[in-house]
Order: structure tokens, then C-alpha cells, then sequence
């Protein structure tokens, strides 16, 4: 049987294979994949059950349900500073969804989307199942791993067609800052290209960060698709909850698309997701605490090891250290690291071709099994 030539060009993913290699094992520790260690708030629990006790099992709108469209809004006018309307806003099945449909949607084949490496794997993957081509800015740890203006410049030709942004950042936990925003704002105006806006880790800011959207610049609501979800912001990665957010026609096509896709998503998630925006501040801030004094902690000892390092994340719960001094390869490094000391860490070359002396670190686990985790990290350096 031959496949298709799009699936044939997909690889699986890296992290899912780590966390198989890992889950072999009874006394690891895992740092590979981006999940909060955290259970969903109670009340947000409460809500989908309540839900389901009600009798709320029917299909729900293909754009999602309307108290829970307006909710979001209201939610990202409060966040952001852009006013919406429901009508502005799909409910899609994760942020994974908002990403796909957005591309489906704005993309030809052959348009070019661009965007800055190290990368979250599923981004290149997705543009290439949507007929498009990757173009990767390549951003450095001297620049705490942000695309400048200019780099973003150099890398325009006729066939771009889309600016996908990433702040916070997976994998390298950078933010950008306001300047650098409005410069790219600039020159997607000038270059009548469209922005998709990845902001699933918003709020995991840390130092007293305010978030900027590119939504917020004047002439870019019109321009900008923000992709946005519960999982990270929640913890609710199981119940598959994101939203698509920009201009009303671009979501009206990516709605019609979800009659062929999923149909609509589970209502009582929805139901959850409303309780989470209209009542989830109180826990979403406890969490951020203890994520910031987890990068605190884990910054520190990469830092106090021989042979590696890294810069502070300002968002995200990820830290991308430079293993280059080690002599080993990313991948070598995390394989020796998982069959010698029992730790899972993620190759920094499955996030770009520019990655491959770094290795991703997730700290959205507890404290006590980071602090045994970098216990054995340091052990196997010393060992090298």
C-alpha cells in the first residue's frame, strides 16, 4: 500500500518517542514533555461533571457554544486589550486544532510560513500537511533565542505568506518584548502578510512580565489569528480545549472545516472551559508561582554544573541548556543520560537544525523530583 506523500514526509514525534522510552522504565524522571504536573482546578472538575449530570451530552455548535465564545472574548479583551465578539472566536479541539484550521485555511501550496528555530515540532509538521513550505529564522541563545525585525526581513521573498509567532516560546521559554512586536507588526503590514499568534503559555510569565499580543498594534486585529488553549494555562490538557481568534471571514471558512473534521468538541470540556475562564484566575496564578520558583531552582544548578548551561526562561516551563561542552551530540546526550541515570530530557536538534548543542527540559513537574532529577544530571556529567 502506498501513502500519501504528505504523511510519508511527517516523522513521529520526538517527545512522544521519549516519553515511551521513558515510561519502560520504574525509577525515571521524566523532563520531556510539556504538561502541567498539576490536576485541573476542583471547581473546573465540578463543572464538567455537573454538566454531564444535567444531561449536556448532545453535539454542541460547530464553532463552539456561544456562552463559552463569549466568555473567551470577554476573557481576551481583559488580557490582552483587543475587543472581540463572539463571532470572532472558534472553539477548537486544543491549540493544535486553532493551528491546523488556521493554516488550512490561509495557505496554497507553495506559500511559505515563516517562523524562528529552535521551533515546536508540530509547527513545521503542520505547515507541511497543509501544502505549505517552512522558512525558519534562525535565532540564537546570544539573542535569547527572539527574531529580530531584521533577521525577519532578510527572510521575506514573493511567496511568503504567513508570520507564525510563539511567545512564550516551546522550547526555549523566550519572550518578546514590546519593540521587537511592533517592528514586526511594521513589516507584516508593509508586506501584507498574515500573523498566526501562538499564545497558549501567556501567562506563564515570570519577573513581573506584562504580556504583549501583536493583536494590540494598530492595523494588526485585522491581520492576526491568535491560537490559544486551556491545556497549559489550566492544566487541562486532557479535557482538549483551544480557540481560534481573528478576523470574522477567516473564522467563518475555519468553521466550515470542522464539519469535516471533528464536528464540534465535547461539550462538557466546554462546559469546564467556561469555569475556568470566568473563575480559574486564583489557580492559574498559584500555579505560575510555583512554576517560576521551579526555573528559579533548576536555572541555578544548570548553571553551578561544569560543561553545560543555559540563559533564564522569562515564560513557558521549559529550559533549553547548552550541552555543547559535553562533547556529545543532543541525541547521544539524552540517550546515555535515560539508559544511564534514568532522566528524559528532549534533543534540542528536534526543534531545528540550529538546535542540536541543546537539550529541552520541562520543570512542569514537582519540585522534589527536580531537584533528585538534576541530582542525576550532574552525576552523569561528572561521569563523562
Amino acid at each position: 500500500m502506498k501513502y500519501s506523500n504528505k504523511v510519508a514526509a511527517i516523522q513521529s514525534s520526538p517527545i512522544r518517542d521519549m516519553m515511551v522510552r521513558a515510561a519502560r522504565i520504574d525509577d525515571v524522571i521524566s523532563f520531556a514533555v510539556g504538561e502541567p504536573d498539576f490536576s485541573s482546578a476542583p471547581n473546573v472538575i465540578e463543572a464538567a461533571k455537573r454538566s454531564l449530570d444535567e444531561g449536556e451530552t448532545k453535539y454542541a455548535p460547530g464553532a463552539g457554544m456561544t456562552r463559552l465564545r463569549e466568555a473567551y472574548v470577554n476573557y481576551l479583551e481583559k488580557t490582552i486589550g483587543v475587543s472581540y465578539v463572539a463571532e470572532n472566536c472558534l472553539v477548537t479541539t486544543g491549540g493544535m486544532g486553532a493551528l491546523f484550521l488556521g493554516l488550512t485555511t490561509l495557505v496554497n501550496p507553495g506559500d511559505e510560513v515563516i517562523f524562528s528555530s529552535p521551533y515546536w515540532t508540530n509547527y513545521g509538521q503542520q505547515i507541511v500537511l497543509c501544502g505549505g513550505t517552512p522558512v525558519c529564522v534562525d535565532v540564537t541563545e546570544e539573542n535569547e533565542f527572539n527574531m529580530s525585525a531584521d533577521d525577519l526581513r532578510r527572510t521575506i521573498t514573493p511567496k511568503s505568506k504567513v508570520i507564525l509567532l510563539n511567545s512564550p516560546s516551546n522550547p526555549t521559554g523566550s519572550v518578546m518584548d514590546k519593540q521587537s512586536l511592533r517592528e514586526i507588526a511594521e513589516i507584516a503590514k508593509e508586506h501584507d502578510l498574515f500573523v498566526i499568534s501562538d499564545e497558549v503559555y501567556r501567562h506563564i510569565l515570570f519577573d513581573h512580565q506584562e504580556y504583549t499580543s501583536i493583536a494590540s498594534f494598530p492595523g494588526m486585529k485585522e491581520r492576526t489569528l491568535i491560537v490559544d488553549s486551556c491545556s497549559k494555562t489550566h492544566a487541562m490538557t486532557g479535557f482538549r480545549v483551544g480557540f481560534a481568534t481573528g478576523p470574522v471571514d477567516l473564522i467563518s471558512e475555519m468553521t466550515k472545516i470542522t464539519e469535516d473534521i471533528w464536528s464540534c468538541v465535547n461539550s462538557s470540556a466546554q462546559y469546564a472551559a467556561i469555569e475556568a475562564l470566568s473563575n480559574g484566575a486564583k489557580y492559574r496564578e498559584m500555579m505560575v508561582k510555583e512554576y517560576e520558583k521551579r526555573r528559579n531552582y533548576i536555572y541555578d544548578r544548570i548553571n553551578s554544573i561544569d560543561r553545560i548551561s543555559c540563559i533564564k526562561p522569562m515564560g513557558a516551563f521549559y529550559i533549553f541548556a547548552n550541552i555543547k561542552n559535553t562533547g556529545l551530540s543532543a541525541k547521544k546526550f539524552c540517550d546515555r543520560l535515560l539508559d544511564e541515570q534514568h532522566v528524559a530530557v528532549v534533543p534540542g536538534d528536534n526543534f531545528g537544525s540550529n538546535a542540536s548543542g541543546y537539550v529541552r527540559i520541562s520543570y512542569a513537574t514537582s519540585m522534589e523530583k527536580i531537584k533528585e532529577g538534576m541530582d542525576r544530571i550532574e552525576k552523569f556529567i561528572e561521569s563523562l
